[in-house]
Order: C-alpha cells, then sequence, then structure tokens
C-alpha cells in the first residue's frame, strides 16, 4: 500500500506522516533519501533524527529505494524531491531518463507487501524557476508527483500543519 503526502516547504509533511506510520506500527522504518549537502542541511538532517525514538529502524538510499529490506515493514519514505534530485544529477539532467528511473521505482516499490508513506514536495506553486535546470526540475518533480499520487491509494495534501485528504479508497 502506498500513502501519499504531498506539501510545501514546513506544511508539516513529516510529522504528519511519521505520526501515521506511528499509529500503524510499533516499530515503523524511516527511509532518507537525501544526501548532505553543506554545513545547513546536515543541521536539518540532524534535527530530522533528534526527532525520531528509538523505536524507529533508519535507512539510508539515494536511489535503489526498492532494493531496501522493507517488506513486512510501515515506513516513511522522506522524500521525492531528495530522491528525484540524486536521479537528476546521476542522469545528467536528463528529464526523460530520471523521470523513467522513478517510475521503474514507483512500480518495483507497489509490489512490496509494505505500508509505504512517501512524501514529496509541491515545488511547482511558488516561484518560477530562474535556471534551464530549475525549470526542468520542476516539470520533473510535477511529473513524478502526479505518479506517485495515482498508483497511491491514499493521497493528502498538508496545508499550514493540516491534512487535506485527496484520495481515499
Amino acid at each position: 500500500m502506498i500513502i501519499y503526502v504531498t506539501g510545501g516547504v514546513r506544511s508539516g509533511k513529516s510529522r504528519f506522516a511519521m505520526d501515521l506510520a506511528l499509529q500503524k506500527s510499533a516499530n515503523p522504518v524511516y527511509v532518507a533519501t537525501s544526501r548532505i549537502w553543506d554545513e545547513d542541511f546536515a543541521k536539518r538532517v540532524k534535527r530530522h533524527q533528534d526527532e525520531r525514538g528509538p523505536e524507529w529502524t533508519s535507512l539510508e538510499s539515494e536511489r535503489d529505494i526498492h532494493l531496501l529490506p522493507l517488506a513486512g515493514s510501515v515506513a516513511v519514505i522522506d522524500c521525492v524531491t531528495l530522491w528525484l534530485t540524486n536521479l537528476f544529477f546521476a542522469l545528467e539532467y536528463d528529464v526523460e531518463k530520471s523521470l523513467a528511473a522513478f517510475k521503474g521505482e514507483i512500480d518495483a516499490l507497489a509490489q512490496i507487501d509494505a505500508t509505504l508513506i512517501i512524501i514529496s514536495n509541491e515545488i511547482g506553486m511558488g516561484v518560477h524557476a530562474e535556471t534551464d535546470a530549475g525549470r526542468k526540475f520542476t516539470d520533473l518533480q510535477g511529473w513524478a508527483n502526479q505518479y506517485v499520487a495515482a498508483a497511491a491509494q491514499e493521497a493528502i495534501m498538508m496545508v499550514s500543519g493540516l491534512p487535506l485528504t485527496l484520495k481515499s479508497t
């Protein structure tokens, strides 16, 4: 089962997803998809790590999330934006290849017997990107979000800390 949680920066996505995971499992898994890009980002990652208690199992992977030992678990995958960034860089800013690789990952994850709470960002609702790479990535993120939302059994958008149900089965 895939539960998709999306929203803007600081909308409450991670907190909501983590609370939901703890409602569904006494021992959830947290999958971090990010690289540590700089000191500021390292602080953000540390803050996220400190928010999780000992009941959490943490896994880290920049790509190939479907290869992680997730079967039978409730897992929070945080987040699509960083995961896509890793694919986009690895595939030399090729939107088509990055989207195809991402779709393949989602298709493979959908086959795993697990509850996967996948967090993403709505980055296309703000300022228009100044660079060509930024505009390409915004398009990629939008198409990736649509794909995950279509594959998900539930979709929630967070706004100001409030969950808005977009899709429920």
